[in-house]
């Protein structure tokens, strides 16, 4: 079995300068955040940390694919993800922040467990529809036995168009 991965980097200590750590996420650290729709892939993060006095400023570049499920034929699909991302850290113990790029930790931390950070630009950069894409014909991939029920189904409704009475009877209802 495969160890969780250590996404924690410990700033303290640590002199004024850049400093580059990789990760590659997989089907154990997605699985641990419970989302059913996102389980599996391999995500390769590289990051580049830059550390002054007071602040910490956060590079992250990353490539890879996904496994979800197939929002139109349900059947597994592989998604290809990319991005870079930027975020700043700032220390203080009363400050706060709106900013999504700017996370602010009490001057007391002493290291940051950025796996959440990296989850949310993983699920950020994923298409809001999760389907297979159409062959270099034009064709779809999905599965061909769902796309015949869908297509029966649609076909179904399109000739049951007759409104049910009383939907027809609120109508009459209408304001004057």
């Amino acid at each position: 079995m495969t160890e969780k991965i250590d996404t924690k980097i410990q700033f303290s200590g640590l002199k004024s300068g850049r400093y580059t750590y990789g990760f590659t996420l997989n089907k154990i650290f997605f699985a641990s955040f419970g989302n059913e729709n996102l389980e599996d892939g391999e995500v390769s993060f590289s990051v580049v940390m830059e550390k002054a006095d007071h602040l910490l400023t956060f590079d992250f570049s990353f490539t890879g694919f996904v496994r979800s499920i197939c929002d139109r034929c349900l059947q597994p699909l592989e998604i290809p993800i990319e991005g870079h991302e930027k975020l700043l850290v700032k220390f203080s113990d009363t400050e706060t922040s709106d900013d999504e790029n700017i996370l602010v930790v009490s001057e007391n931390e002493y290291q940051i467990d950025l796996a959440h950070i990296m989850y949310e630009y993983v699920v950020t950069a994923l298409p809001i529809q999760h389907i297979h894409p159409d062959d270099e014909d034009g064709q779809s991939t999905c599965d061909s036995v769902m796309l015949s029920l869908l297509e029966t189904m649609q076909q179904k409704d399109n000739n049951d168009n007759e409104i049910d009475p009383r939907w027809e009877k609120l109508k009459e209802l209408k304001i004057k």
